[in-house]
């Protein structure tokens, strides 16, 4: 089990686990958000060479359109 925070509450994971499984357990479309891992945005194209380990400090920011 290892620890981390996600949009600064703590989660809770079975142990490593890449970026793109923790994305599709949330049911989010990686098209649709932007992640910071450790204070690094990380490119759309590395989402697939991301892993979340113990202690790590995530941000998810889903995309959302509108305004004038």
């Amino acid at each position: 089990m290892i620890a981390l925070q996600v949009n600064g509450r703590r989660v809770e994971l079975d142990g490593p686990t890449s970026l793109l499984d923790y994305l599709e357990k949330l049911g989010v479309n990686p098209r649709a958000v932007a992640v910071e891992h450790n204070g690094v945005i990380i490119e759309r194209s590395s989402y697939s060479d991301a892993k979340l380990e113990e202690g790590d400090v995530v941000e998810i920011v889903r995309m959302v359109g509108g305004g004038r």
